[in-house]
């Protein structure tokens, strides 16, 4: 949905497609505001993100066999 709106955003406007998909413009530009300032994220997704670098690393060095649990450990 985010993907459809940045598409279509400066053809038809971002409040005028909202309208039509039923969905609050604010959470739009929340998401954008947050696509370009990072800071903006919770904690959570912040540490997610760290942790995704890391978790790409163990997984990459264990020749991709790994699953979920044992990257966990």
């Amino acid at each position: 949905m985010r993907a459809f709106i940045d598409q279509y955003r400066h053809a038809y406007g971002v409040e005028p497609i909202c309208k039509v998909m039923q969905v609050a413009p604010s959470g739009y530009w929340r998401y954008a505001a947050q696509q370009r300032n990072p800071s903006l994220r919770c904690a959570r997704v912040q540490r997610d993100d760290m942790l995704n670098v890391e978790i790409e690393r163990v997984w990459q060095a264990n020749q991709q066999v790994y699953g979920a649990d044992k990257v966990w450990r």
